[in-house]
């Protein structure tokens, strides 16, 4: 993040296709998709003020390949960031949250796809230590 020379005051929130990545659900494309505070996002809208972005009332601040939002579906940096996972200089948002977020996006053919891959991951990673022998 620091082409975007921007000292945030809380850890941005990775959604987006680089999240369905570190999941290892799918690659992710050319941009870097977060979530942040009202606050932070007050701040970094004020230093980019060129760069603003309004999809249907989730405002956001697309610079440098990194498309930085206030909200997605009117869904704030709270309620998305519930059991996200801490990094160093981000998090990441939940797996559950993650298919949330895709499902509110499924009437575009992309996102069916990746609901279904993410569905896919769940049950793998719910399943993997299954043993079938135990229940006959």
């Amino acid at each position: 993040m620091s082409p975007l020379n921007f000292k945030f005051k809380t850890k941005p929130l990775l959604i987006g296709g680089k999240a369905k990545e570190y999941y290892d659900i799918r690659e992710s494309g050319e941009d870097i998709d977060f979530v942040i505070t009202s606050e932070d996002y007050h701040r970094l809208a004020n230093k980019y003020p060129n760069n603003l972005k309004d999809l249907y009332g989730d405002l956001g601040v697309i610079v440098h390949g990194f498309e930085i939002w206030k909200t997605i579906c009117q869904f704030d940096y709270t309620y998305l960031s519930e059991k996200a996972i801490e990094l160093d200089a981000y998090k990441i948002i939940s797996l559950e949250k993650l298919l949330f977020l895709t499902a509110l996006g499924m009437r575009k053919e992309k996102y069916k796809k990746d609901l279904e891959l993410i569905v896919d991951k769940i049950f793998e990673i719910k399943y993997k230590n299954f043993d079938a022998s135990k229940y006959k």
